[in-house]
């Protein structure tokens, strides 16, 4: 980085158009002659306009002076940066039921496909947090350890599909106590999860209170997030007897009391989300709520380059004084 620490001088500048002006003005010689027809019909010699070179080294020598004066100096920035940073776990629901197209307009569009979207968004909004990626269904396992490549995430992310952890039923409780242990070890000093759901617990080797229980003494603060319609019924995408597209009624079936629960003994909230805006206005409140806290310290130190433009300026001025006293003397 280069600045200057005097620009002010840099107003000399201005000498130059006035001492170009000067020069020519001045070049006609004070030697008077009754005509110079004669004269105009000699070839100028090259040595004529060689003598312009004074004028050139003139120009250098005041705008390297000038620079000189102005004080450059290049600076060396350090930053250090220090973070309070968070351990998120996105426990993401990916049974049979995430199949409805009800956040949409659009019914051929699945929660689980809203769901990444959001999700997505979620994750390139945050700066210096670890976050993994849980799924679960009839069972539960990490599909991303924590991490703070978060283009590694979006890729398995990316790659959650209905049925991934199997479609038949929904383990609620076995993705708690899973996202809880990814962080058993965490050293960090907020620890949360974001558990996503559109159904009950109905399966599983570990119930959802005692994975609440489990969070809380190790310090993780669960967020729930209920998905579906408003209405009793979402349409499902199916196919038909003659193999056509159809859609299906699925009961609207999220358990909000055990939801809340495990939100309270953890410290966290519940949130209900309708439609994906509701749903983005959600994890947009998350991420206000949990906010890494960093601290910037800059540090600059510059070093003066002026030596370099004085040498240069005054190398330049030299040759243009000699030059002007020998070579290219003018006579009165």
């Amino acid at each position: 980085m280069l600045r200057f620490h005097d620009p002010l001088w840099f107003f000399l500048l201005l000498l130059i158009p006035v001492i170009i002006w000067h020069y020519f003005r001045a070049s006609g010689g004070t030697v008077k002659y009754s005509s110079i027809t004669m004269l105009k019909k000699i070839k100028p010699s090259p040595s004529l306009y060689s003598r312009h070179i004074v004028l050139v080294l003139r120009c250098f020598a005041i705008i390297l002076l000038t620079l000189a004066l102005a004080r450059p100096q290049r600076g060396k920035e350090d930053t250090k940066v220090t973070t309070n940073g968070i351990d998120i776990i996105l426990a993401i629901d990916t049974s049979g039921s995430m199949l409805a197209g009800d956040l949409t307009k659009n019914p051929d569009i699945s929660r689980l496909d809203v769901a990444k979207q959001v999700v997505e968004q979620f994750i390139k909004k945050r700066r210096n947090d670890r976050i993994g990626l849980v799924v679960y269904g009839e069972d539960a396992y990490t599909q991303c350890p924590l991490t703070l490549d978060y283009g590694v995430l979006l890729k398995f992310l990316d790659k959650c599909k209905i049925g991934i952890a199997g479609q038949n039923s929904t383990s609620i409780g076995d993705a708690i106590a899973t996202s809880v242990l990814r962080m058993e070890n965490s050293k960090a000093k907020s620890k949360v999860v974001i558990l996503l759901t559109d159904g009950k617990n109905n399966s599983g080797l570990i119930s959802p209170e005692t994975a609440a229980e489990m969070a809380r003494e190790l310090g993780v603060k669960i967020y729930t997030v209920g998905v579906g319609t408003a209405s009793p019924y979402a349409p499902v995408p199916a196919v038909d007897m003659f193999g056509g597209k159809t859609y299906q009624r699925m009961a609207v079936d999220i358990d909000e009391n055990l939801l809340k629960e495990v939100a309270n003994v953890s410290s966290g909230k519940y949130f209900r989300a309708t439609n994906k805006n509701s749903l983005k206005k959600i994890y947009d409140d998350i991420n206000k709520m949990e906010k890494t806290k960093t601290e910037v310290f800059h540090y600059m130190e510059y070093k003066e380059q002026f030596a370099n433009f004085a040498i240069a300026g005054s190398i330049f001025l030299i040759l243009e004084i000699l030059l002007a006293n020998t070579k290219f003397k003018k006579l009165p």
